[in-house]
């Protein structure tokens, strides 16, 4: 059976550099949990502040629309994405639903426990920190060009 640090070293790009040892740190202040296809992983207005690492699966993150009860799909994401790191990295309530497409393996980063790894593991966190913003930030980037696409 493969471990968990070695799916995250394996499937997640920016752990792929971590040494081992880190990477069992970070897996100390995470949650492993499961989801069956079609379950709801969170809604829009959730304030639960987290992010969540796909280790298997794949997940659609919806948002609604001004039509009442209907959603659409924002993006999917699959094994080797992160998914929330916005609620993770803020306070805010969630902007998007996300509902689990295929039976889903996560790993779930909560804010409090991000911040005592912080506190515990300093280079650490500051290398998350960077990782998610650096995602945060292509994510931003191809939303600019697809708005520019349109017009």
């Amino acid at each position: 059976m493969t471990s968990v640090s070695s799916l995250v070293q394996n499937h997640f790009t920016f752990f792929g550099n971590l040494p081992e040892p880190e990477v069992k740190n970070l897996l100390r202040f995470c949650d492993r949990r499961q989801y069956c296809a079609g379950d709801i992983l969170w809604q829009e207005g959730d304030r639960d502040n987290q992010a969540a690492f796909i280790l298997d699966g794949k997940i659609g993150i919806r948002k609604m629309t001004e039509f009442s009860n209907k959603h659409v799909i924002v993006g999917t994401y699959a094994r080797g994405s992160v998914v929330g790191e916005l609620c993770l990295l803020t306070d805010n309530a969630r902007e998007v639903s996300a509902l689990a497409i295929s039976d889903v393996d996560l790993l779930y980063l909560s804010n409090s426990n991000f911040e005592q790894l912080i506190t515990s593991y300093p280079a650490l966190g500051l290398k998350l920190l960077r990782a998610l913003f650096q995602l945060t930030s292509r994510r931003l980037s191809k939303s600019y060009e697809r708005i520019a696409s349109i017009f």
